[in-house]
């Protein structure tokens, strides 16, 4: 190449080395470990567990301190899940070609990426990733910026144009010098957003998160006014009075339901992963359950980002034979296929018709737009975009069809010319032979993914870069609703635009990576939890702001270290795995979820009570270890790992409320009786009526799981058998841990007697609350 740049001295490199003018990395990373644990440790739920552990190590009843185990395993699970999804995304961004070519002192040199500083010239050739902003001085070629604007065509680079980070060079060679490096880069401009820290939207979360706030408001003021009444009223030692105000506080925090949560969502990570999903945010899961519209990108998501032959179509049916011999020959005789190449070589592999020689190949010129090759016959023949082979008159003769044919691809002609000059220029006039009809991969699975979302009553809206006819055509084959009817995103210019146009399209194309975002945004304002799909740099904003966000392993590391979920094998299918597991996970939590919303309901109330009542708190923390064990821990995680698929209704605190209340209201009903009885004409000690509250927790702790255990399965059956055998063996065998106490007969009678009522009354409770749940849920569908 004549004239070739020098490029930069090194004094000159040095210079804007020292004034920072460096490409420095400015990739979105992951978090790093320091973040992990210090989000997972400083949590207002373990500041309130911490300090009402050091209060009982100050008592000397260290058994009491048991329930820091299910504080620590939570912890525990939250930065495993965490720092395996970090590696394992980290892994997915190592970069393979870490180096370009430089000219530096007139010479050619290679220099790491990293190293290219402000005004550098460097060289780029076919499969070079850009690796930051430039402008084209010398050469030509081919760029795909897929990644970054959406747009799958291939977008021809001469002297003076510009040069975007993060597309690849298809075909040619240039020399090109640097603009912008580093945080100044198109693609860190669209990306620095998307670095924000993003807090994970959920439901349960949210649930759970107010319940702890609220919890941890009322426990100073509770806990403060509960040892007074306790301890000057009851005549209870310190000791005593503190364990009693630390079971009750306990009571309020359901520490074992973050646990549970924790663990069901982690073994759906671990589901999942087998599926080739990777979850980098546990809780979106549960999002993505809920979710009612899908946005995609066309390109990497419903297509494979691979080019393939549709159709050929020839002008005259006789000619059909030799317009596949010199296809298949211009394939098989390129020794370096672009991506058009590829797939009509792919399209010819199983081919078994007679090949002629080639005895000249012509290269494809993004300037010439074509390619050619001159057969041992002498024959010759061109391929290339019809508007530049064929004449004025001869594209006008065909114009029509090629409209038709471009409805949904890229439509190549194939001519006959006369010859290739020297210059491997067109002699005489092309006479066309057949059009090559190329589109964007479907993947196979993609148009049954599509029918299941529509099943299951989410809508799909498809958002590309590419020009709007395609997308719609693309989008009709895998069956999306509304797909004939689309919209070109450079007609709407303002917010109002999109909001309306979203609230009635589902396809739109020449969509830029900002309106992706806003389209994401108007979605959710009118109502809808959206969950976006993309690949390239270009999604990156729309995936940040998206109630779920899913990429592709494939696509650019801005978009997987964004995303949410990562689908490692790049395969769209897997999406109702996910669904699916979400659809278990946040179902059985929520029935699950109601156990320990009965211990934190009946704790508040009963705390409230006794401040009132001049009479002891009847629990002592160890006993509510005992009670939560086996009535709420055990059974809720059996109940919460079961196979559910059902539709999600209604929201987490109602659903869990309702399963409840008719649980908390007996249990406080009946310790209330029982307290009255005890401290009015039976005169029972303290411990007895202790033990006979903790009788009657338990007791309503299994009806409770009875009913969320119809119908009975094998399975539900001995959970029901283990959870009765355990709360003997603790009630007998460790009575002396537990501080259970015998009672005489009277106090059998009583307790058998307020145990029947108390069931009956729950029965008749629980049905008529959840009927009346069932039939407003039906309303709002």
């Amino acid at each position: 190449m004549s004239n070739t740049p020098q490029g930069l001295t090194a004094e000159e490199v040095r210079q804007r080395t020292d004034a920072g003018m460096v490409n420095v990395d400015a990739s979105i990373k992951t978090r790093t470990y320091q973040q992990i644990f210090r989000e997972n440790l400083c949590t207002l739920f373990n500041f309130v567990n911490l300090v009402l552990a050091v209060i009982v190590f100050f008592t000397g009843s260290y058994k009491n301190m048991l329930f820091m185990g299910v504080i620590i395993c939570n912890v525990c699970i939250g930065i495993i899940q965490e720092i395996r999804s970090k590696r394992t995304t980290d892994k997915l961004s190592i970069i393979t070609a870490s180096s370009v070519g430089a000219m530096r002192d007139g010479q050619r040199v290679q220099i790491p990426c990293d190293q290219i500083v402000l005004g550098d010239v460097i060289i780029l050739g076919r499969g070079n990733q850009v690796p930051a902003d430039c402008t084209v001085l010398q050469g030509t070629c081919d760029c795909n910026e897929s990644l970054l604007t959406g747009e799958s065509d291939l977008i021809p680079k001469t002297a003076g144009s510009t040069l975007m980070s993060g597309s690849f060079v298809n075909s040619g060679v240039v020399y090109a010098r640097v603009d912008a490096v580093g945080a100044e880069s198109y693609a860190a401009r669209i990306s620095a957003e998307a670095k924000e820290h993003k807090r994970a939207q959920s439901e349960i979360m949210d649930t759970l998160n107010s319940i702890v706030k609220m919890v941890s408001i009322a426990l100073p003021f509770v806990g403060t006014a509960l040892f007074c009444s306790t301890y000057f009223r009851g005549g209870g030692t310190v000791v005593e009075c503190t364990l009693s105000t630390v079971a009750a506080m306990i009571g309020m925090i359901p520490e074992g339901l973050i646990l549970l949560t924790s663990t069901v969502l982690a073994v759906a990570v671990i589901r999942l992963a087998k599926s080739q999903v990777l979850v980098q945010q546990l809780y979106c899961i549960e999002t993505l359950a809920r979710v009612d519209t899908l946005c995609l990108d066309k390109t990497g998501t419903i297509t494979t980002g691979e080019m393939e032959v549709s159709q050929i179509r020839p002008l005259d049916s006789a000619r059909a034979q030799e317009a596949d011999s010199v296809l298949a020959c211009i394939a098989r005789a390129d020794d370096d296929p672009n991506e058009t190449s590829r797939a009509i070589l792919a399209h010819y592999s199983q081919w078994e018709g007679d090949v002629p020689e080639a005895a000249r190949l012509v290269p494809f010129s993004s300037d010439r737009k074509y390619s050619g090759v001159v057969l041992s016959d002498g024959r010759s023949y061109c391929l290339g975009a019809t508007q530049f082979v064929l004449g004025a008159q001869e594209y006008a003769r065909v114009v029509s069809l090629v409209d038709q044919l471009s409805v949904d691809s890229r439509v190549l002609v194939l001519a006959q010319v006369e010859d290739f000059d020297q210059r491997n220029n067109l002699t005489g006039t092309a006479q066309p032979v057949a059009f090559v009809c190329i589109h964007d991969q479907i993947r196979k699975t993609a148009a049954q993914t599509i029918q299941f979302f529509k099943d299951q009553g989410v809508t799909v809206n498809v958002i590309s870069g590419d020009d709007p006819r395609t997308v719609s055509g693309i989008a009709a084959k895998v069956g999306v609703e509304g797909a004939d009817r689309y919209v070109d995103a450079t007609t709407l210019v303002t917010d109002e635009d999109i909001a309306e146009a979203v609230r009635t399209y589902h396809v739109f194309g020449r969509v830029k990576p900002e309106q992706k975002k806003a389209f994401v945004v108007a979605l959710q304002q009118q109502g809808h939890t959206v969950a976006m799909t993309g690949d390239g740099v270009n999604d990156t904003l729309a995936l940040k702001q998206a109630n779920c966000s899913v990429a592709m392993s494939a696509g650019s590391d801005a978009a997987r270290n964004v995303a949410q979920l990562v689908l490692v094998d790049n395969d769209f299918a897997s999406m109702p795995k996910v669904v699916a597991e979400g659809r278990r996970s946040i179902n059985n939590l929520q029935r699950s979820a109601s156990l320990f919303l009965v211990k934190t309901l009946m704790s508040m109330a009963l705390a409230v009570i006794f401040i009132i009542l001049p009479w002891n708190y009847p629990f002592q923390p160890i006993q509510m270890s005992l009670i939560s064990a086996f009535t709420i821990g055990i059974p809720s995680f059996v109940l919460a790992l079961e196979p559910n698929h059902d539709r999600i209704k209604g929201r987490f605190l109602e659903n869990i409320i309702v399963y409840a209340i008719p649980g908390a209201i007996m249990i406080v009903a009946s310790i209330l009786t029982m307290n009255i009885l005890g401290h009015g004409p039976l005169s029972w000690s303290n411990e007895a009526m202790s033990t006979m509250s903790v009788y009657i927790m338990a007791w309503m702790g299994l009806m409770l799981i009875i009913r969320l255990s119809l119908p009975f399965t094998p399975i539900r059956i001995a959970l029901v058998a283990f959870i009765v055998c355990g709360l003997l063996v603790g009630f007998t065998c460790f009575d002396w841990l537990f501080v259970i106490t015998p009672l005489d007969p009277v106090m059998w009678v009583i307790l058998v007697v307020c145990m029947a009522a108390s069931a009956v009354c729950y029965h008749l409770l629980f049905t008529a609350i959840h009927r009346w749940h069932a039939a407003r849920l039906e309303a709002l569908v």
